[in-house]
């Protein structure tokens, strides 16, 4: 165990398996500055971002650190067309308030791919499917290692057989979307990370980096015993103070139980787990529609937003379920203590 973890530390430039979750919205490069200071490999969730934010991004984790880093994104399904399914959600949306204007299109996969690629992180890092092999051929030549997320064997064989460098065995108990490629089947991939981790293992000839609950130095420990070579941890990050989430947001993880986390499309399409609010909830309602599809349920969200709909949660509250031991303090205090922690623990 110890050669595994050490091995993979050498190798991305690490002083401790830890890495921060590319969290979406929730990743400003202070949170990543932080983490890689400390040690770990920070990390930006780019799904949203157009080129020059990504670029802008970069330069100011980079002015702050030299330290490893992870660029994450969507890799883009097939459209789905379902026009009653987008009426009924923006029928229901109206009862949370009036919609604002239509927001501007979305980013184009393909120029924040290549933005990646000029900022040339540590590694690029995919969710919810591959890259194409050409791409992949590309990250390589420029020295960038990828690392693909996974929720079954199935996906991260897939992955292994495409290139990617490492897997994230991501469990459902996570926090924010869940990474399974085929969207239709996410409410039935439910494997729990302790689980999932040694089936993968056992198969794998990369390495596996355990994401899911992990929230403190126990979780880490108990990971790198199970044969992971690092840890991705999100929600335990979200309360400190260089994340800077919304206030309700980080309120609302307080001795969140974990059982009262819920995986949820009302936010995007896609599903997610996330905190039980009141929006959350009220799409679990037997009369309630299913959200309409990915990105359709994103996009209509984010107009009732602009219109100042007090029925629609201002940010995304996710939480994974470890989100009651999320604790309010420094990024770089929580991930060292976290890395003493498991050390202690692994030496007994």
């Amino acid at each position: 165990m110890q050669r595994r973890v050490t091995e993979f530390c050498e190798r991305f430039g690490l002083r401790l398996p830890i890495l921060e979750a590319p969290m979406a919205g929730a990743c400003p490069p202070e949170l990543a500055i932080a983490v890689a200071e400390a040690g770990g490999m920070g990390a930006d969730g780019v799904v949203l971002d157009p080129p020059e934010r990504i670029t802008a991004w970069v330069e100011r984790f980079r002015a702050g650190s030299a330290g490893a880093l992870q660029l994450n994104i969507w890799i883009p399904g097939p459209p789905v067309d379902a026009p009653d399914r987008l009426r009924a959600a923006e029928d229901y949306l109206a009862g949370f308030g009036a919609p604002g204007e239509p927001g501007p299109a979305g980013p184009v996969f393909a120029e924040q791919c290549e933005a990646m690629l000029d900022a040339a992180p540590t590694v690029i890092s995919s969710i919810m499917g591959l890259f194409e092999p050409e791409y992949v051929e590309r990250m390589h030549a420029r020295g960038i290692a990828w690392f693909a997320c996974a929720t079954t064997l199935e996906d991260a064989l897939a992955a292994q057989e495409a290139g990617a460098d490492a897997i994230v065995a991501q469990g459902m108990e996570a926090g924010g979307h869940r990474g399974t490629f085929d969207p239709a089947a996410a409410e039935h991939t439910n494997v729990g990370l302790f689980a999932l981790l040694p089936h993968l293992v056992d198969r794998l000839r990369v390495p596996v980096v355990a994401a899911g609950g992990i929230a403190d130095g126990r979780g880490v420990a108990a990971a790198l015993a199970l044969g992971a070579s690092a840890v991705q941890v999100g929600t335990a990050l979200l309360r400190s103070p260089e994340a800077g989430i919304d206030e309700t947001w980080a309120s609302a993880l307080v001795e969140l139980p974990p059982e009262q986390t819920v995986p949820t499309r009302a936010y995007s399409g896609r599903l997610g787990r996330a905190v039980p609010t009141q929006y959350v909830t009220a799409w679990a309602r037997p009369e309630a529609p299913a959200p309409a599809p990915y990105p359709d349920q994103r996009r209509l969200v984010g107009q009732w937003r602009r219109g100042g709909a007090t029925g629609v949660d201002r940010v995304n509250q996710w939480a994974g379920q470890g989100a009651a031991l999320a604790r309010q303090a420094p990024a770089g205090t929580i991930v060292q203590e976290m890395w003493e922690t498991a050390r202690a623990l692994l030496a007994q």
